[in-house]
């Protein structure tokens, strides 16, 4: 029999599950059982719950058959619950460490009260951590235990099941279950408290209790917060069954009274057709349960007026002259910023007037780059499965070469540009359009990000000054919130952008458009890419492509590129795409075996030209997994780029190929054949199954099939990997045309350490 038996229910939170459910294994105090049952969640909380139980034996998975909200599911729980004390913790919240430690000892010491009382504190997706505002009524001065008569303060605390332990014998007895509905915890904790022989409280705070910022119950505008009536009902009836607790009416009657105004006044949990039934059932409540001498403190006398006389029209009028000065205050800041001479706001202002063009698309990639990246591919697949939508690409016009012949053309600041983002139904970017972009009833945003992110992103930078460098979060949520759309190419960038991203965005998990072309291309494409950059034949061309260093001042190569091209010998070729920060170009004192391709518009067609990929941090190494070709990790600053920018995971304990720590174990990986060995194309097969399930090459064709055409339930299946084929590497090629001429049995394959002689074939051996 555990100590604890922590429940945990479990609906829509994959984003936050592991942290939650990390917090409770994690703990020092081992003694315990958790309980996670998943509420028949539609995203992937079931597997997430599945592999914490298949790693620890102490997590027992409970997956419910139908959705039946959070009270039933914490029943669920209870009823398989073996524990001496049961906690609740809802799936977005987690426990602070050691706080089971600091539960039991308190328990120990004050004799296993029948609740024990502990502190929570609001965490806020800047960062900020705010401790209940009410923590004094939890001093652990004075006797202990205690009834709730000798510490009634305790009903002014957040009244919720999550902040207290029972004792499982206890709960039993007094026959306490959870109702349905939006407010279950409160016909649970109050009966709680009241029938409890023994209280005691634990002055720290256990819980952090994130404020999400989409997606909670309470913050969700809607007609079932009604449901608070139904539940002081069954408050009421417990208190009916026990005479004993009559004392309690008028403590309860000012409670009831003081949740119904704060119901009411929250903005945007009430939708506006149901406030005045919500005053009007307030208002008959307030005299169904009402009792003589309560009276309400000087504070509370207005909210107590606003249920008791149900005074709805009072409050649209205090309302209506709000919204009319709030307004007028708008309207006089626009006609001072038109008679500051922005023509251009006043032109898109015009143009938002104007209706919606269902059949245009904008598009547009890393804030005016040329075509290419996912809105790239995604525009291709516009024109080619939805003729009927004309496409135009945004960008600089020393990029407008890059855009295909039938794509519209448009640059950044423009009359035009405010007229496609103001009319346009698609708009389609890997980054944001301009902050100052609103967002039309009827127009769809696809965010399609731009990889499988390594480094961390949005709100997870606020505590990396250096990476973050004075973002603005608050407006990165605000363009997070015009999304529609989230592309996405596996289940750990899902949870990512949707930690890093929270809003109320849906997220598509079809893989990333940018990749299809290694599924489409052919070998003759890959001939015709190599012999454009000055690639020799029979070369084993390498794709050398760092990422950005947040902590460098300037930015340099981290090697020595022709000290390296000479030990590896003349087979050779390098072609190095620098970060777009780098600077100048490379001085190639090799004869032209040193490829600048920096600015070249399409890293997929550097890709596909290559034979191989060294990079380090960058997400380029998930896209170039697609291919199955070997890849090198180049890990010699980890610890000062995790220091400054952070990761999501040591690429170095679970790479895509061979992982070198300096510049002569780099050496070393390829002279001995290595970075080609079976031991990598292993990691790299584990690598592709975790970072690549959907990237089949049909993505691009997913989303348009999804968002446009409106066929969610017939998208194409996803390929398994045994039958896709992604093109293979000239080098590889190569080396099948040379095995096809040998005789049987034999094989062209060589060590890598004998040089071929000058215009010799070179061999390349790959697993796939």
């Amino acid at each position: 029999m555990p100590r604890f038996s922590v429940i945990v229910p479990v609906y829509k939170v994959q984003a936050y599950l592991h942290e939650c459910l990390e917090s409770v294994l994690e703990q020092s105090y081992l003694d315990l059982e958790l309980i996670a049952v998943d509420d028949c969640s539609p995203d992937a909380c079931g597997a997430v719950i599945d592999e914490f139980a298949a790693r620890d034996a102490r997590v027992l998975a409970v997956h419910l058959p139908e959705n039946v909200g959070l009270g039933r599911a914490r029943n669920a729980g209870l009823e398989r619950a073996t524990g001496d004390y049961l906690i609740f913790l809802d799936s977005d919240d987690s426990l602070t460490p050691n706080a089971l430690r600091a539960i039991a000892d308190r328990l120990k010491e004050t004799g296993e009260p029948d609740v024990l009382v502990y502190d929570y504190a609001r965490t806020y997706w800047s960062g900020e951590v705010v401790r209940n505002q009410a923590s004094a009524q939890l001093a652990e001065e004075g006797p202990a235990p205690f009834r709730l008569d000798e510490r009634p303060g305790l009903l002014r605390l957040l009244m919720v099941a999550w902040n207290k332990a029972y004792r499982r014998e206890f709960v039993e007895h007094a026959g306490l279950a959870f109702p349905p509905g939006y407010y279950e915890d409160t016909p649970w904790t109050y009966p709680a408290l009241l029938s409890a022989g023994t209280i005691a409280t634990l002055d720290r705070v256990c819980v952090h209790y994130r404020q999400r910022r989409h997606g909670s119950i309470l913050g969700t505008s809607s007609r079932q917060h009604l449901d608070v009536f139904e539940q002081y009902d069954r408050v009421f009836a417990h208190v009916d069954a026990h005479p004993e607790l009559d004392r309690w009416r008028p403590v309860l009657f000012r409670r009831m009274v003081d949740h119904f105004a704060t119901v009411f006044v929250k903005r945007g949990r009430l939708p506006r057709a149901a406030r005045a039934e919500f005053l009007r059932k307030a208002r008959e409540y307030y005299r169904r349960y009402r009792v003589p001498g309560a009276p309400a403190g000087p504070r509370a006398r207005l909210r107590h007026a606003l249920v008791g006389l149900g005074t709805h029209r009072t409050y649209r009028l205090l309302s209506f002259l709000s919204r009319v000065r709030k307004r007028t205050v708008r309207l006089t800041g626009g006609l001072l910023r038109a008679v500051r001479g922005a023509a251009l706001r006043f032109h898109y202002r015009v143009q938002l007037r104007l209706p919606l063009r269902a059949d245009r698309a904008v598009f547009s990639s890393y804030r005016g780059r040329g075509h290419g990246c996912s809105p790239g591919a995604l525009e291709s697949a516009f024109r080619g499965f939805a003729p009927h939508i004309r496409t135009t690409w945004v960008a600089d016009l020393e990029h407008h070469h890059t855009i295909p012949a039938a794509t519209g053309r448009l640059r950044p600041g423009t009359a035009g540009y405010w007229t496609a983002l103001a009319r346009s139904k698609y708009l389609v970017n890997n980054v944001d359009f301009d902050r100052r972009l609103v967002k039309r009833p009827g127009q769809i945003i696809i965010q399609t990000q731009h990889g499988t992110p390594l480094k961390r992103m949005g709100l997870d930078l606020q505590d990396r000054p250096a990476a973050a460098r004075g973002t603005d979060f608050t407006e990165l949520l605000r363009s997070a919130d015009k999304w529609d759309y989230c592309l996405s190419a596996n289940r750990h960038s899902t949870l990512v952008w949707e930690r890093a991203f929270p809003s109320s965005y849906t997220t598509l998990e079809y893989g990333l458009p940018r990749n299809d072309v290694f599924q489409q291309a052919t070998s003759a494409d890959v001939d015709r890419l190599r012999e454009s950059l000055g690639i020799p034949p029979g070369a084993i061309a390498v794709l050398y492509a760092p990422t950005y260093r947040d902590y460098r001042r300037t930015q340099r190569h981290a090697l020595d590129l022709e000290r390296v091209l000479r030990r590896l010998g003349p087979r050779f070729v390098l072609l190095t795409r620098a970060h777009h920060t780098y600077g100048a170009p490379l001085d190639d004192r090799t004869g032209g075996r040193i490829v600048d391709v920096s600015g070249h518009p399409s890293v997929e067609s550097l890709c596909l030209a290559s034979d191989a990929l060294v990079t380090d941090y960058s997400s380029l190494m998930f896209d170039y997994a697609v291919l199955d070709r070997p890849i090198v990790v180049l890990a010699d600053d980890w610890e000062a780029y995790e220091a400054a920018r952070g990761t999501y995971f040591d690429v170095r304990a679970f790479p895509p190929g061979a992982v070198a720590r300096s510049e002569d174990e780099l050496i070393d990986i390829f002279a001995t054949g290595h970075w080609r060995g079976s031991h990598s194309a292993q990691l790299r097969a584990a690598f592709r199954e975790r970072f690549c399930p959907y990237d089949d090459g049909r993505a691009a064709e997913r989303v348009v099939r999804h968002v446009v055409l409106g066929e969610t339930a017939s998208v194409p299946p996803f390929v398994p990997f045994a039958e896709r084929r992604p093109v293979p590497s000239a080098a590889a090629v190569l080396l099948r045309v040379q095995d096809s001429a040998l005789p049987a049995g034999t094989s062209a394959a060589q060590p890598l350490g004998s040089v071929p002689g000058p215009g010799a074939a070179v061999p390349l051996t790959e697993t796939h």
